[in-house]
Protein backbone atom coordinates (compact mmCIF):
# COMPACT_ATOMS: atom_id res chain seq x y z
CA UNK A 1 0.00 0.00 0.00
CA UNK A 2 1.45 3.33 -0.75
CA UNK A 3 1.14 6.64 1.82
CA UNK A 4 -1.23 8.16 0.43
CA UNK A 5 -3.94 4.87 0.60
CA UNK A 6 -2.15 4.84 4.19
CA UNK A 7 -3.02 8.22 5.43
CA UNK A 8 -7.23 7.56 4.10
CA UNK A 9 -7.07 4.05 5.94
CA UNK A 10 -5.61 6.13 9.33
CA UNK A 11 -8.30 9.33 9.07
CA UNK A 12 -11.04 6.61 8.67
CA UNK A 13 -9.73 4.16 11.15
CA UNK A 14 -9.17 7.01 13.69
CA UNK A 15 -12.43 8.83 13.24
CA UNK A 16 -14.12 5.24 13.96
CA UNK A 17 -12.25 4.37 17.39
CA UNK A 18 -13.88 7.71 18.96
CA UNK A 19 -17.19 6.98 17.29
CA UNK A 20 -17.16 3.30 18.69
CA UNK A 21 -15.33 4.66 22.01
CA UNK A 22 -18.35 6.69 22.83
CA UNK A 23 -20.64 4.06 21.66
CA UNK A 24 -18.96 1.47 24.00
CA UNK A 25 -18.88 3.47 27.29
CA UNK A 26 -22.02 3.57 27.50
CA UNK A 27 -21.90 0.08 27.42
CA UNK A 28 -19.35 -0.69 29.92
CA UNK A 29 -20.11 2.27 32.42
CA UNK A 30 -23.29 1.18 32.64
CA UNK A 31 -22.49 -0.59 36.01
CA UNK A 32 -21.86 2.59 37.45
CA UNK A 33 -24.26 4.97 35.67
CA UNK A 34 -27.71 2.79 35.88
CA UNK A 35 -28.70 3.94 39.57
CA UNK A 36 -28.12 7.58 38.94
CA UNK A 37 -30.68 7.84 36.31
CA UNK A 38 -33.75 5.96 37.93
CA UNK A 39 -35.28 5.03 41.14
CA UNK A 40 -33.38 2.47 43.58
CA UNK A 41 -34.24 -0.67 43.32
CA UNK A 42 -33.64 -3.91 42.19
CA UNK A 43 -30.09 -3.63 40.40
CA UNK A 44 -31.01 -6.28 37.84
CA UNK A 45 -34.27 -4.01 36.90
CA UNK A 46 -32.42 -0.71 36.73
CA UNK A 47 -29.62 -2.44 34.42
CA UNK A 48 -32.26 -3.30 32.17
CA UNK A 49 -33.62 0.10 31.98
CA UNK A 50 -30.34 1.38 30.98
CA UNK A 51 -29.99 -1.33 28.52
CA UNK A 52 -33.32 -0.61 27.05
CA UNK A 53 -31.98 3.09 26.39
CA UNK A 54 -29.13 1.41 24.95
CA UNK A 55 -31.25 -0.58 22.73
CA UNK A 56 -33.32 2.60 21.54
CA UNK A 57 -30.35 3.75 20.29
CA UNK A 58 -30.05 0.94 17.69
CA UNK A 59 -32.99 1.96 16.61
CA UNK A 60 -32.37 5.29 15.23
CA UNK A 61 -29.54 3.82 13.39
CA UNK A 62 -31.70 2.43 10.34
CA UNK A 63 -32.98 6.37 10.35
CA UNK A 64 -29.06 7.23 10.55
CA UNK A 65 -28.03 4.61 7.86
CA UNK A 66 -30.67 5.90 5.39
CA UNK A 67 -29.95 10.02 6.01
CA UNK A 68 -26.16 9.38 6.33
CA UNK A 69 -26.06 6.69 3.53
CA UNK A 70 -27.74 9.12 1.38
CA UNK A 71 -25.41 11.92 2.08
CA UNK A 72 -22.27 8.91 1.46
CA UNK A 73 -23.22 8.77 -2.16
CA UNK A 74 -24.37 11.77 -3.01
CA UNK A 75 -22.18 14.51 -1.52
CA UNK A 76 -19.20 12.29 -0.95
CA UNK A 77 -17.59 9.66 1.77
CA UNK A 78 -15.74 12.67 3.60
CA UNK A 79 -18.97 14.53 3.71
CA UNK A 80 -20.93 11.63 5.44
CA UNK A 81 -18.02 10.82 8.24
CA UNK A 82 -17.71 14.49 9.40
CA UNK A 83 -21.06 14.34 9.88
CA UNK A 84 -20.83 11.31 11.62
CA UNK A 85 -18.54 12.67 14.45
CA UNK A 86 -20.03 15.85 15.00
CA UNK A 87 -23.32 14.09 15.98
CA UNK A 88 -21.44 11.65 18.10
CA UNK A 89 -19.51 14.82 20.14
CA UNK A 90 -22.66 16.39 21.18
CA UNK A 91 -24.30 12.57 22.02
CA UNK A 92 -21.54 12.70 24.82
CA UNK A 93 -21.43 15.97 25.94
CA UNK A 94 -25.12 15.78 26.82
CA UNK A 95 -24.45 12.36 28.52
CA UNK A 96 -21.40 14.19 30.64
CA UNK A 97 -24.02 16.98 31.37
CA UNK A 98 -27.28 14.71 32.49
CA UNK A 99 -28.73 15.48 35.62
CA UNK A 100 -29.30 12.35 37.65
CA UNK A 101 -33.06 10.88 39.06
CA UNK A 102 -32.17 12.87 42.29
CA UNK A 103 -32.08 15.93 40.78
CA UNK A 104 -34.55 16.71 37.90
CA UNK A 105 -36.44 12.91 38.11
CA UNK A 106 -36.88 11.44 35.14
CA UNK A 107 -35.88 14.38 33.31
CA UNK A 108 -32.26 13.01 33.56
CA UNK A 109 -33.53 9.50 31.86
CA UNK A 110 -34.47 11.60 28.76
CA UNK A 111 -31.41 13.57 28.34
CA UNK A 112 -30.09 10.33 28.61
CA UNK A 113 -32.24 8.76 26.14
CA UNK A 114 -31.82 11.88 23.77
CA UNK A 115 -28.12 11.16 23.94
CA UNK A 116 -28.19 7.90 23.18
CA UNK A 117 -30.57 8.86 19.96
CA UNK A 118 -28.05 11.05 18.58
CA UNK A 119 -25.43 8.33 18.85
CA UNK A 120 -27.87 5.95 17.06
CA UNK A 121 -28.41 8.40 14.23
CA UNK A 122 -24.18 9.03 14.22
CA UNK A 123 -23.60 5.71 14.07
CA UNK A 124 -26.13 4.42 11.85
CA UNK A 125 -24.13 6.45 8.86
CA UNK A 126 -20.61 5.75 10.43
CA UNK A 127 -19.87 2.18 9.84
CA UNK A 128 -21.15 2.07 6.40
CA UNK A 129 -19.53 5.38 5.59
CA UNK A 130 -16.42 4.19 7.19
CA UNK A 131 -16.62 -0.15 5.28
CA UNK A 132 -17.04 1.77 2.15
CA UNK A 133 -14.12 4.77 2.59
CA UNK A 134 -11.38 1.69 3.84
CA UNK A 135 -12.46 -0.64 0.87
CA UNK A 136 -12.77 1.88 -1.58
CA UNK A 137 -8.90 3.86 -0.75
CA UNK A 138 -7.18 0.28 -0.82
CA UNK A 139 -5.70 -1.55 -3.39
CA UNK A 140 -7.70 -4.07 -4.71
CA UNK A 141 -5.65 -7.27 -3.78
CA UNK A 142 -5.52 -6.31 -0.24
CA UNK A 143 -9.00 -5.16 0.66
CA UNK A 144 -9.98 -7.44 3.46
CA UNK A 145 -6.47 -6.41 4.74
CA UNK A 146 -7.48 -2.69 4.83
CA UNK A 147 -11.12 -3.09 5.81
CA UNK A 148 -9.96 -5.12 8.76
CA UNK A 149 -8.68 -1.74 10.97
CA UNK A 150 -12.87 -1.14 11.11
CA UNK A 151 -12.79 -3.67 13.78
CA UNK A 152 -9.36 -2.69 14.80
CA UNK A 153 -10.50 0.75 15.21
CA UNK A 154 -13.78 0.09 16.71
CA UNK A 155 -12.02 -2.30 19.17
CA UNK A 156 -9.26 -0.10 19.86
CA UNK A 157 -12.22 2.61 20.84
CA UNK A 158 -13.44 -0.06 23.30
CA UNK A 159 -9.81 -0.88 24.68
CA UNK A 160 -9.51 2.94 25.18
CA UNK A 161 -12.59 2.72 27.77
CA UNK A 162 -11.96 0.01 29.12
CA UNK A 163 -8.72 1.44 30.13
CA UNK A 164 -9.91 4.26 31.34
CA UNK A 165 -12.67 2.47 33.43
CA UNK A 166 -9.44 0.34 34.79
CA UNK A 167 -7.52 3.72 35.50
CA UNK A 168 -10.74 5.31 37.11
CA UNK A 169 -11.22 2.04 39.04
CA UNK A 170 -7.71 2.11 40.49
CA UNK A 171 -7.87 5.88 41.47
CA UNK A 172 -11.42 6.46 42.61
CA UNK A 173 -13.27 4.79 45.56
CA UNK A 174 -16.53 2.85 43.99
CA UNK A 175 -18.71 5.86 45.96
CA UNK A 176 -16.89 8.43 43.59
CA UNK A 177 -17.32 6.58 39.99
CA UNK A 178 -21.48 6.03 41.31
CA UNK A 179 -21.35 9.44 41.91
CA UNK A 180 -19.27 11.63 38.98
CA UNK A 181 -16.54 9.68 38.44
CA UNK A 182 -19.03 7.78 34.70
CA UNK A 183 -19.05 11.33 33.70
CA UNK A 184 -15.29 11.15 32.92
CA UNK A 185 -15.04 9.26 29.90
CA UNK A 186 -18.03 11.20 28.70
CA UNK A 187 -15.80 14.41 28.59
CA UNK A 188 -13.09 12.78 27.02
CA UNK A 189 -14.99 11.19 24.23
CA UNK A 190 -16.78 14.77 23.45
CA UNK A 191 -12.73 16.20 23.13
CA UNK A 192 -11.39 13.25 21.09
CA UNK A 193 -14.55 14.12 18.83
CA UNK A 194 -13.45 17.31 18.24
CA UNK A 195 -9.86 16.27 17.33
CA UNK A 196 -11.29 13.81 15.20
CA UNK A 197 -13.50 16.47 13.15
CA UNK A 198 -10.64 18.51 12.76
CA UNK A 199 -8.44 15.32 11.43
CA UNK A 200 -11.55 14.64 8.66
CA UNK A 201 -12.09 18.34 7.44
CA UNK A 202 -9.01 17.92 5.93
CA UNK A 203 -9.20 14.10 4.77
CA UNK A 204 -9.22 12.98 1.25
CA UNK A 205 -12.05 11.62 -1.01
CA UNK A 206 -12.02 7.98 -2.58
CA UNK A 207 -10.72 7.85 -6.31
CA UNK A 208 -13.75 4.95 -7.11
CA UNK A 209 -16.26 7.87 -5.28
CA UNK A 210 -14.57 10.42 -8.12
CA UNK A 211 -15.10 8.55 -10.78
CA UNK A 212 -18.41 7.68 -10.52
CA UNK A 213 -21.17 9.01 -12.92
CA UNK A 214 -24.41 7.35 -11.18
CA UNK A 215 -25.69 11.20 -11.58
CA UNK A 216 -29.22 12.23 -9.83
CA UNK A 217 -29.91 8.04 -8.67
CA UNK A 218 -26.69 8.00 -6.59
CA UNK A 219 -28.35 7.53 -2.84
CA UNK A 220 -31.97 7.06 -3.40
CA UNK A 221 -33.93 4.09 -2.32
CA UNK A 222 -34.59 3.87 -5.74
CA UNK A 223 -31.31 2.90 -6.50
CA UNK A 224 -31.37 0.85 -3.59
CA UNK A 225 -34.08 -1.27 -4.38
CA UNK A 226 -32.44 -2.63 -7.94
CA UNK A 227 -29.84 -3.99 -5.38
CA UNK A 228 -32.81 -5.77 -2.77
CA UNK A 229 -31.29 -8.89 -3.09
CA UNK A 230 -28.18 -7.72 -1.87
CA UNK A 231 -29.76 -5.83 0.81
CA UNK A 232 -31.37 -8.97 2.12
CA UNK A 233 -28.01 -10.69 1.84
CA UNK A 234 -26.31 -7.63 4.10
CA UNK A 235 -29.27 -7.88 6.71
CA UNK A 236 -28.62 -12.23 6.93
CA UNK A 237 -24.46 -12.41 7.29
CA UNK A 238 -25.18 -9.48 9.61
CA UNK A 239 -27.18 -11.53 11.56
CA UNK A 240 -24.69 -13.65 13.85
CA UNK A 241 -22.09 -11.57 13.53
CA UNK A 242 -23.38 -8.61 15.33
CA UNK A 243 -25.44 -10.87 18.36
CA UNK A 244 -21.90 -13.05 18.78
CA UNK A 245 -19.91 -9.71 18.52
CA UNK A 246 -21.84 -7.44 21.03
CA UNK A 247 -22.23 -10.67 23.27
CA UNK A 248 -18.47 -10.74 23.59
CA UNK A 249 -17.57 -7.48 24.03
CA UNK A 250 -20.48 -4.80 25.51
CA UNK A 251 -22.24 -7.50 26.93
CA UNK A 252 -19.09 -9.83 28.59
CA UNK A 253 -17.88 -7.70 31.64
CA UNK A 254 -21.68 -7.64 33.17
CA UNK A 255 -22.14 -11.17 32.37
CA UNK A 256 -18.27 -11.78 33.78
CA UNK A 257 -19.38 -9.48 36.79
CA UNK A 258 -23.11 -10.48 37.30
CA UNK A 259 -23.55 -13.97 36.32
CA UNK A 260 -20.11 -15.91 36.50
CA UNK A 261 -19.28 -13.48 39.75
CA UNK A 262 -15.76 -12.01 39.40
CA UNK A 263 -15.00 -8.72 41.03
CA UNK A 264 -16.15 -6.16 38.53
CA UNK A 265 -12.03 -4.87 38.60
CA UNK A 266 -11.32 -8.87 37.41
CA UNK A 267 -14.26 -9.08 34.51
CA UNK A 268 -12.81 -5.62 33.45
CA UNK A 269 -9.48 -6.65 32.71
CA UNK A 270 -10.34 -9.83 31.47
CA UNK A 271 -12.41 -7.67 28.53
CA UNK A 272 -9.48 -5.39 28.34
CA UNK A 273 -6.95 -7.62 27.62
CA UNK A 274 -8.93 -10.11 25.25
CA UNK A 275 -9.83 -7.56 23.25
CA UNK A 276 -6.25 -6.33 22.78
CA UNK A 277 -5.41 -9.76 21.17
CA UNK A 278 -8.87 -9.27 19.37
CA UNK A 279 -7.75 -6.32 17.41
CA UNK A 280 -4.17 -7.48 16.99
CA UNK A 281 -6.13 -10.70 14.63
CA UNK A 282 -8.41 -8.11 12.82
CA UNK A 283 -5.62 -7.29 10.22
CA UNK A 284 -4.44 -11.08 10.07
CA UNK A 285 -7.55 -12.67 8.84
CA UNK A 286 -7.93 -9.85 6.39
CA UNK A 287 -4.98 -10.83 4.93
CA UNK A 288 -5.70 -14.46 4.99
CA UNK A 289 -9.03 -13.45 3.34
CA UNK A 290 -7.11 -11.39 0.56
CA UNK A 291 -5.24 -15.00 -0.23
CA UNK A 292 -8.43 -17.81 0.36
CA UNK A 293 -11.40 -16.10 0.08
CA UNK A 294 -14.17 -14.26 2.29
CA UNK A 295 -16.54 -17.44 2.19
CA UNK A 296 -14.24 -19.65 4.50
CA UNK A 297 -13.58 -17.45 7.11
CA UNK A 298 -17.39 -16.64 7.32
CA UNK A 299 -18.18 -20.22 7.44
CA UNK A 300 -15.37 -20.75 10.02
CA UNK A 301 -17.17 -18.07 12.37
CA UNK A 302 -20.63 -19.57 11.61
CA UNK A 303 -19.64 -23.20 12.33
CA UNK A 304 -17.51 -21.84 15.75
CA UNK A 305 -20.49 -19.57 16.71
CA UNK A 306 -23.17 -22.02 16.62
CA UNK A 307 -21.05 -25.32 17.86
CA UNK A 308 -19.32 -23.54 20.68
CA UNK A 309 -21.30 -20.66 22.16
CA UNK A 310 -23.45 -22.86 24.68
CA UNK A 311 -20.13 -24.93 25.99
CA UNK A 312 -18.11 -21.42 25.97
CA UNK A 313 -20.52 -19.42 27.76
CA UNK A 314 -21.73 -21.89 30.09
CA UNK A 315 -17.53 -22.68 31.61
CA UNK A 316 -17.44 -18.76 31.92
CA UNK A 317 -20.28 -18.79 34.56
CA UNK A 318 -18.04 -20.87 36.35
CA UNK A 319 -14.74 -19.87 34.85
CA UNK A 320 -14.00 -18.52 39.06
CA UNK A 321 -10.89 -16.56 38.17
CA UNK A 322 -8.96 -14.32 35.72
CA UNK A 323 -7.14 -16.88 34.32
CA UNK A 324 -9.92 -19.35 33.00
CA UNK A 325 -12.38 -16.18 31.91
CA UNK A 326 -9.64 -14.57 29.52
CA UNK A 327 -8.87 -18.25 27.81
CA UNK A 328 -12.32 -18.66 27.11
CA UNK A 329 -12.90 -15.31 26.02
CA UNK A 330 -9.86 -15.24 23.63
CA UNK A 331 -11.76 -18.87 22.39
CA UNK A 332 -14.68 -17.16 21.58
CA UNK A 333 -13.28 -13.92 19.89
CA UNK A 334 -11.27 -15.53 17.83
CA UNK A 335 -14.08 -17.33 16.69
CA UNK A 336 -15.92 -14.45 15.62
CA UNK A 337 -12.88 -12.63 14.30
CA UNK A 338 -14.09 -14.79 11.47
CA UNK A 339 -16.68 -12.82 10.73
CA UNK A 340 -15.70 -8.98 12.20
CA UNK A 341 -12.09 -8.95 10.11
CA UNK A 342 -13.97 -8.97 6.72
CA UNK A 343 -17.51 -8.10 6.84
CA UNK A 344 -17.07 -4.27 6.34
CA UNK A 345 -15.22 -5.41 2.95
CA UNK A 346 -17.58 -8.19 1.85
CA UNK A 347 -20.80 -5.88 2.20
CA UNK A 348 -19.25 -3.20 0.47
CA UNK A 349 -18.20 -5.36 -2.21
CA UNK A 350 -21.75 -6.16 -3.25
CA UNK A 351 -23.01 -2.42 -4.26
CA UNK A 352 -22.38 -0.40 -7.21
CA UNK A 353 -20.08 3.11 -6.07
CA UNK A 354 -23.44 5.40 -6.30
CA UNK A 355 -25.22 2.72 -3.74
CA UNK A 356 -22.62 1.78 -1.82
CA UNK A 357 -22.95 3.12 1.57
CA UNK A 358 -26.86 3.11 1.68
CA UNK A 359 -26.49 -0.29 0.41
CA UNK A 360 -24.40 -1.07 3.20
CA UNK A 361 -25.95 1.49 5.80
CA UNK A 362 -29.87 0.36 6.15
CA UNK A 363 -30.11 -2.90 5.96
CA UNK A 364 -26.70 -3.43 8.33
CA UNK A 365 -28.52 -1.00 10.71
CA UNK A 366 -31.60 -2.77 10.24
CA UNK A 367 -30.07 -5.85 11.45
CA UNK A 368 -28.16 -4.32 14.37
CA UNK A 369 -31.72 -3.02 15.76
CA UNK A 370 -33.34 -6.06 15.17
CA UNK A 371 -30.38 -8.35 17.24
CA UNK A 372 -27.27 -6.38 17.79
CA UNK A 373 -28.85 -3.56 19.57
CA UNK A 374 -30.79 -6.14 21.46
CA UNK A 375 -28.75 -8.75 22.39
CA UNK A 376 -27.78 -7.34 25.83
CA UNK A 377 -31.47 -6.40 26.86
CA UNK A 378 -32.27 -10.20 25.52
CA UNK A 379 -29.76 -11.97 27.71
CA UNK A 380 -31.08 -9.76 30.86
CA UNK A 381 -34.31 -10.73 30.22
CA UNK A 382 -32.87 -14.53 29.89
CA UNK A 383 -31.10 -14.11 33.57
CA UNK A 384 -34.39 -12.32 35.10
CA UNK A 385 -36.62 -14.59 33.88
CA UNK A 386 -34.29 -17.56 35.46
CA UNK A 387 -33.18 -19.16 32.44
CA UNK A 388 -30.31 -17.35 31.14
CA UNK A 389 -29.17 -20.34 29.40
CA UNK A 390 -32.03 -19.77 27.25
CA UNK A 391 -29.58 -16.97 25.53
CA UNK A 392 -26.62 -18.91 24.76
CA UNK A 393 -29.21 -20.65 22.47
CA UNK A 394 -30.39 -17.85 21.24
CA UNK A 395 -27.17 -16.59 20.14
CA UNK A 396 -26.28 -19.97 18.26
CA UNK A 397 -29.58 -20.07 16.86
CA UNK A 398 -28.90 -16.59 14.86
CA UNK A 399 -25.15 -18.25 13.88
CA UNK A 400 -26.82 -21.03 12.12
CA UNK A 401 -29.11 -18.82 10.35
CA UNK A 402 -26.36 -17.05 9.06
CA UNK A 403 -24.35 -20.15 8.32
CA UNK A 404 -27.26 -21.20 5.74
CA UNK A 405 -26.43 -18.16 4.22
CA UNK A 406 -22.46 -18.02 4.14
CA UNK A 407 -22.89 -21.24 2.51
CA UNK A 408 -25.00 -20.20 -0.32
CA UNK A 409 -23.16 -16.60 -1.17
CA UNK A 410 -20.73 -15.91 -4.09
CA UNK A 411 -17.33 -15.00 -3.39
CA UNK A 412 -16.51 -11.17 -3.68
CA UNK A 413 -12.86 -11.08 -3.11
CA UNK A 414 -12.05 -10.78 -7.06
CA UNK A 415 -14.85 -7.97 -7.82
CA UNK A 416 -14.02 -5.09 -9.34
CA UNK A 417 -15.45 -2.00 -6.97
CA UNK A 418 -15.42 0.29 -10.58
CA UNK A 419 -17.64 -2.43 -12.56
CA UNK A 420 -19.99 -3.68 -9.96
CA UNK A 421 -23.06 -3.33 -12.49
CA UNK A 422 -26.03 -0.69 -11.29
CA UNK A 423 -28.18 -3.20 -12.30
CA UNK A 424 -28.82 -5.70 -9.14
CA UNK A 425 -27.45 -9.05 -9.65
CA UNK A 426 -28.27 -11.93 -7.21
CA UNK A 427 -25.53 -13.21 -5.09
CA UNK A 428 -27.62 -15.39 -3.41
CA UNK A 429 -26.24 -18.42 -5.45
CA UNK A 430 -23.94 -20.89 -4.44
CA UNK A 431 -20.74 -20.16 -4.84
CA UNK A 432 -18.99 -21.25 -8.00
Amino acid sequence: MGREQWKKIWVGSAGNMVEWYDWFVYASFATYFAGAFFPHGNPTAQMMNTAGIFAVGFFMRPVGGWLLGRVGDRRGRKAALTLTVTLMSASAVLIAVAPTYGVAGYGGALVLLLARLLQGLSVGGEYAASATYLTEASDPRRRGFASSFQYVSMTAGQIVGLGLQILLQRTMSDDALHSYGWRIPFVVGALGAAVIFYLRRSMLETEVYEADDSGEERGTLRALWAHKREALLVMALTMGGTVAYYTYTTYLTKYLSNSAGLPKRTATLVSFTALIVFACLQPLAGRLSDRIGRRPLLITFAVGSTFLTVPIMTLLRHAGSFWPALGLSLLALVVVTGYTSINACVKAELFPTGVRALGVALPYALANALFGGTAEYVALWFKKAGAESGFFWYVAACAAVSLVVYLTMRETRDLDLTRVKNTGASTLTPAS
